[in-house]
């Protein structure tokens, strides 16, 4: 016994300091948004579109004053990337032949704005707000209990959400605890495409939440399908059956995403916005 407590000693603190200190480093295979450096980009190409497995990336083409006085248009175009299809993939990396995308290294993706999700990877980005309206932060603020529901999800996202619950990362010290009954619980935490079979069972377990409730779509499937976005047997996403409050992007979301996604959510962090460097 005095060997086991003298080991615990040598190991010393164990939980990360996050929020209070820096995040903890995030490996090299870590991908965030998607980036499109515009002095490299020939957006008429159109290649990162049509290579995109969940068509996130749009590009819509731009007249140009000479296109309208009848002369041949000139190749542009606006580009736009959806986080809630992303897969994070390097699909459209590898089609790129200029090799103007690369993904950036910030976590920080939740939204509780479903249209905030869009962005213009050629401009500087800023943080999506996430926070909830001061009455529910107040009611959530200190305690949320989740009741966590996997609609057909594939165990990345419940995966990268279990260890929100290691020694390391603690959520539990935040107040925050996954929970076994939906009526113990002041929302749910949503991972998969919603599967038909799962489509009853989600909306029984919303039904089962005592009100005021929230929602959190966690992962591309949970948001929009994923890559099963227009599967018969799926339906598109957790808003197709309940309303969401949260949305956390990802394929899976790393858990760093998610633990800060929630404590925005609380006001736990400020969403200060901050500038890509050039």
């Amino acid at each position: 016994m005095w060997r086991i407590i003298r080991t615990r000693f040598q190991q010393g603190h164990r939980t990360m300091a996050y929020p209070d200190g820096p995040p903890p480093p995030l490996p090299a295979r870590f991908r965030g948004r998607p980036v499109i450096d515009p002095t490299r980009c020939e957006a008429g190409c159109r290649l990162c579109a049509e290579a995109c497995p969940t068509d996130a990336i749009s590009i819509q083409a731009l007249e140009t004053d000479a296109a309208l006085e009848g002369t041949a248009p000139i190749p542009a175009g606006r580009i736009s990337v959806d986080l809630g299809r992303c897969l994070f993939c390097t699909d459209c990396v590898e089609a790129c032949p200029s090799g103007a995308i690369t993904h950036d290294v910030d976590h920080r993706l939740a939204s509780n704005d479903r249209l905030a999700l869009h962005i213009d990877p050629t401009a500087a980005i800023e943080v999506a707000k996430a926070m909830l309206d001061e009455k529910m932060r107040k009611l959530f603020g200190r305690s949320l209990k989740l009741r966590q529901v996997s609609a057909g999800g594939c165990n990345g996202c419940e995966a990268d959400t279990n260890v929100l619950g290691t020694v390391g990362w603690d959520i539990g010290r935040f107040g925050i605890q996954f929970v076994a009954s939906p009526r113990h619980a002041d929302g749910l935490f949503i991972t998969g495409p919603v599967t038909e079979n799962m489509r009853l069972a989600l909306q029984k377990t919303w039904d089962a939440v005592p009100t005021p409730k929230i929602v959190i779509a966690t992962g591309a499937c949970a948001i929009s399908g994923g890559p099963y976005i227009g599967h018969p047997e799926a339906h598109d996403g957790v808003a197709s059956v309940v309303p969401v409050d949260l949305f956390i992007p990802g394929c899976p979301p790393h858990p760093l995403t998610i633990l800060d996604g929630l404590l925005r959510m609380l006001g736990r962090i400020e969403a200060d916005p901050r500038r890509r460097p050039r």
